[in-house]
């Protein structure tokens, strides 16, 4: 496995790497104006497991035989930003111009020369996206391993289900998706728009019936979310798996932990005032 970092980080470490990527986002975002920072914190601890520890990378981001991250709710997308800062692929004045001139847009696009391997502005395209790259790995015989972070709002859309069936038919055990399942799409809970009150177990229930390996974790925990992908990596599953992380939209800042209206809009001096969950 080739780490960017000159040790492995351990699970103490890798939670205090998380917080001050989440610092890093919330300082720039709300600095240079930039919304969609309450979907953007809730997939940092997932981030950070992937790009610190799990993930097969190089200093080359181009690296042909590297593991791929589609990051499919790419509106979410400032947590990845700041990690492929942390780590070399971005540069670090792109990161403090953003919303205010950087080449860096509100919604990824694609650019694999600093890291960003897809661009998914719509929302359900980009498990699809990861799918294809993972049935093209296994014709080839390639040996990594492609992530998709999709959001839980995302199971809504046909082409996730599509996505699950060619890839359980065609046993892509090389495909790991991870859904962010924090419960909130846009302005409103899950439950209140699709998803059956009362049901916890209904999103994997669903998605066993396709035929999938699923777990669930505590998408915040660093050491539940190491140990789930670590004997994923390691396994002979012959399908893909589906971790479910149970995640809080806006994770870190209190005046936006479970918040509807903080979808895009920015926090007040007032409401930064409440708390955070990090120094």
């Amino acid at each position: 496995m080739k780490n960017l970092l000159s040790k492995i980080l351990n699970d103490k470490e890798l939670s205090l790497k998380a917080d001050r990527i989440r610092k890093d986002v919330v300082d720039i975002c709300v600095k240079n104006g930039a919304g969609h920072i309450a979907p953007s914190l809730s997939t940092i601890d997932i981030l950070s497991a992937l790009y610190y520890r799990i993930m097969n990378i190089s200093l080359n981001p181009e690296w042909e035989e590297r593991d791929r991250l589609i990051f499919s709710k790419a509106h979410g997308c400032y947590g990845l930003y700041a990690i492929l800062v942390d780590i070399g692929y971005i540069a670090r004045e792109e990161w403090i111009n953003f919303y205010k001139g950087s080449s860096l847009s509100g919604c990824m696009e694609r650019n694999v020369s600093i890291g960003l391997e897809a661009g998914c502005g719509a929302l359900g395209h980009g498990l699809p996206i990861a799918t294809g790259i993972a049935f093209g790995a296994k014709i080839q015989n390639k040996k990594y391993r492609v992530y998709c972070i999709t959001g839980d709002g995302e199971t809504q859309e046909g082409s996730t289900w599509e996505s699950l069936q060619f890839a359980v038919k065609h046993e892509l055990a090389n495909l790991i998706i991870i859904i962010d399942n924090n419960k909130l799409q846009a302005m409103d809970f899950l439950e209140n728009i699709l998803i059956r009150k009362n049901k916890k177990d209904d999103l994997k229930t669903k998605i066993e019936a396709f035929g999938c390996v699923v777990e669930e974790c505590n998408g915040h925990n660093i050491t539940e979310i190491n140990s789930i992908l670590n004997r994923w990596c390691n396994s002979k599953n012959t399908v893909p798996q589906v971790l479910i992380a149970h995640t809080i939209k806006g994770y870190g800042l209190l005046c936006m932990e479970n918040i509807a209206k903080v979808h895009f809009r920015l926090p007040t001096e007032e409401e930064l005032n409440m708390g955070k969950r990090y120094e």
